[in-house]
């Protein structure tokens, strides 16, 4: 009996050759796929980035499909159709999202309308800062002027050019923007409407027991994991928000359910959210305050509160099952805020839990073992050899 890796080598030649052959062809095999791999992980990002116009809502309403997979079951526990449940999850989800934006965005038109005629009491507010700076530049500029021959000048700065009308800007963005709403909108309906029978289909089409077991494991485990993860943080993010609105209303700051919605949003984003939500809140108080230091109150107890539920309240709630290296969070929210931008900053985290879980469950390849020679085809057959020989 020719052992398969044995296969392919030419009559007459010796048991070591052939091995040695073997060797050499499964090593030559393992570069090119490694090769093959490392170009196709540098090239996906640019395609990804390059198809966004595809990619990106396909991605959204993939993950947000998978997040509604255990409400659609449940209904389907209690006798409901799979389309029908679908729609049901659909209906519900258009709801909430339709009622979040438009307490977000329509106060917030209003609200930063009077930007313009505010300016005045931003600039009174932040008077002391520009004049520290204009001290600080004067020193500066003294200073250099001493020790260089000619004076310091201040390089120009490019003038971007505004849009020209707003309703130019829409009739240009709307159209694209609906198409690709209501493409997401379907791929969630129907990956819903057929998620149990395509469940099934993948699950009994393994050709043993133990794949469509692992199938199944791995399955299980990503809407777990998914769901879990975007209904904790949603549920936090709302208390966040509810109770950051109200602290801000007892402050006198208007609008406070617009900055709650924009706080609970942004604190999708690890790590910068909290930050830039601090940012046009010290905006907001700016415009509405007339004293530097209550307008630096309202950022001031949105990120306290946002300390404490990150050091406190998330970890408790979460636990230990969701943890996530932040390391690998920053790496996530890095890469998909490149590739996609605001949209691709939200979904860096559930599409790191994602490959997290397929990459525990398939393995994760031992790409510096096989530079260093260890954990490869080579050494596992000489160990197999070895273990023979002393059989033998």
């Amino acid at each position: 009996m020719v052992p398969d890796d044995m296969m392919g080598i030419p009559a007459g030649v010796g048991a070591d050759d052939a091995l040695r052959i073997a060797m050499r062809r499964d090593r030559l095999l393992a570069a090119l796929t490694l090769t093959a791999g490392a170009g196709l992980a540098f090239a996906l990002p640019f395609a990804l980035k390059e198809g966004a116009e595809f990619f990106l809502p396909l991605t959204t309403a993939l993950v947000i499909a998978v997040a509604l997979v255990p409400l659609l079951e449940w209904l389907e526990r209690r006798r409901v159709p799979s389309p029908i449940a679908a729609i049901i999850c659909l209906l519900l989800f258009l709801i909430a999202a339709n009622v979040a934006i438009a307490a977000i965005v329509v106060p917030a038109t209003d609200f930063f309308r009077l930007l313009p005629t505010r300016l005045d009491r931003i600039q009174d507010n932040l008077q002391p800062l520009f004049d520290l700076y204009s001290n600080l530049e004067s020193y500066v500029n003294k200073t250099l002027r001493q020790i260089a021959s000619t004076p310091v000048k201040r390089s120009p700065t490019a003038a971007v050019a505004p849009p020209s009308s707003i309703l130019e800007l829409a009739a240009t963005s709307a159209p694209a923007v609906i198409v690709q709403f209501l493409f997401a909108v379907l791929i969630i309906f129907f990956f819903l409407s057929g998620w149990t029978r395509m469940r099934q289909k993948t699950i009994t089409g393994r050709t043993s027991f133990d794949g469509a077991m692992a199938t199944a494991r791995v399955i299980q485990d990503v809407v777990d994991d998914v769901s879990a993860y975007l209904g904790t943080i949603t549920a936090i993010n709302v208390v966040l928000g509810i109770v950051t609105g109200l602290a801000l209303y007892f402050i006198g700051m208007p609008y406070p359910a617009m900055w709650g919605g924009i706080v609970a949003l942004l604190n999708y984003i690890p790590y910068f959210g909290p930050v830039i939500g601090a940012f046009l809140l010290a905006l907001g108080g700016l415009m509405t305050f007339s004293d530097i230091w209550m307008a630096l109150l309202p950022p001031a107890l949105m990120y306290g509160l946002h300390l404490v539920e990150a050091n406190a309240i998330t970890p408790f709630v979460v636990g230990h099952r969701l943890t996530i290296s932040p390391l690998l969070i920053l790496i996530s929210l890095s890469f998909w805020g490149w590739v996609w931008g605001t949209l691709g900053a939200l979904l860096a985290v559930p599409l790191l839990i994602i490959i997290q879980t397929v990459l525990q469950a398939a393995g994760k390849p031992d790409i510096a073992g096989f530079l260093f020679e260890h954990g490869t085809l080579v050494q596992q057959r000489r160990g197999r050899r070895k273990g023979a020989d002393r059989d033998a």
